[in-house]
């Protein structure tokens, strides 16, 4: 399935969505993507879908992300088939935005936000370990 279209045919929002070398699954926005419910939904079932029937730790490129909704926070605060995830962003917004949304709603498992990849990947790699 293209990754720019959700299984309804609308678009996804997403990017890319792929595993690299290490085992993470990497899951990048479109620039400037307003994330709504469906594209929320989208992405948990492409995440779900990727992963099989594991859980695999997911790092989330939200760098050029310009809105998360209410609606789409709260999809994210269900489980998904991520063992740990890592928001990656590189401005002060994305860091509001990650911020607002791990104050306001529970993370299904361990999350945290970085604006450095290296540090976000190590997290990543011990965080899904103790999961």
């Amino acid at each position: 399935m293209d990754p720019q279209q959700s299984p309804n045919g609308t678009d996804s929002g997403i990017s890319s969505l792929s595993f690299d070398d290490s085992g993470v699954l990497r899951l990048v926005w479109e620039r400037g993507v307003d994330i709504d419910a469906p594209q929320a939904e989208a992405a948990m079932a492409r995440v779900n879908e990727a992963a099989g029937q594991g859980r695999v730790p997911l790092l989330i490129d939200m760098a050029t992300t310009s809105s998360v909704s209410r609606s789409a926070r709260a999809v994210f605060a269900r489980p998904c088939a991520a063992a740990a995830i890592a928001l990656l962003g590189a401005s002060a917004v994305d860091r509001v935005l990650a911020n607002f949304f791990l104050g306001v709603n529970k993370a299904p498992c361990p999350t945290k936000f970085f604006t450095d990849e290296d540090r976000a990947r190590a997290w990543l790699a011990e965080a899904a370990d103790g999961s």
